[in-house]
């Protein structure tokens, strides 16, 4: 069974492992960890105003990762989506489970509107958003504080609602989420 719980130290070298080799191995992507130090600043980059990030374990391997990064003004940016691939699909559900969390985290702190950028590479991610209420934008559509990184030519866009927010286990919101 596959869990979604927040960022922990514990998982840190297994979520770097994952997110690199899923930008190197699998997509050809000429990026490094020095070219994200936010993946090794977790807590104080992410987990901060209405940010957090969470991670998808299964039997102690870290399987995906999201984040939401509070940008201010109600917006956010959504970040670290990975999933590894024998984990990908409906079957598993994980991406549909971390997007899910994060839209509720997102709507019960007050965030209002959500952007993402990501490579052209990443077609099944393309589809995956749009499936999931996401419309693409322009780059001149972002917010003036948008993290954008070098490697992103695509931009998607989701208005939240408050109704979409989910009860935290025992009323913390740094724990977590039931669905």
């Amino acid at each position: 069974m596959t869990e979604i719980v927040p960022y922990s130290e514990m998982y840190l070298s297994g979520i770097v492992e994952m997110i690199l080799s899923i930008q190197r191995e699998e997509f050809q992507i000429d990026i490094t960890l020095a070219d994200q130090p936010d993946l090794l600043e977790i807590p104080s980059f992410y987990q901060q105003g209405n940010g957090n990030f969470w991670v998808a374990v299964s039997e102690e391997e870290v399987v995906g990762t999201v984040s939401l990064l509070d940008i201010g003004g109600g917006k956010a940016a959504l970040r670290k989506m990975f999933v590894r691939k024998a984990f990908r699909g409906a079957t598993h559900g994980v991406a549909e489970r971390l997007l899910t969390t994060l839209l509720a985290w997102g709507a019960s702190t007050g965030i209002d509107g959500i952007y993402l950028g990501t490579t052209s590479a990443f077609k099944a991610a393309h589809r995956f958003y749009e499936k999931n209420g996401f419309l693409e934008i322009p780059a001149s559509a972002l917010p003036p504080s948008f993290p954008k990184m070098a490697v992103d030519t695509k931009f998607y866009t989701q208005t939240i609602a408050a109704e979409a927010a989910v009860t935290p286990i025992g009323g913390d919101q740094r724990q977590l989420w039931t669905h």
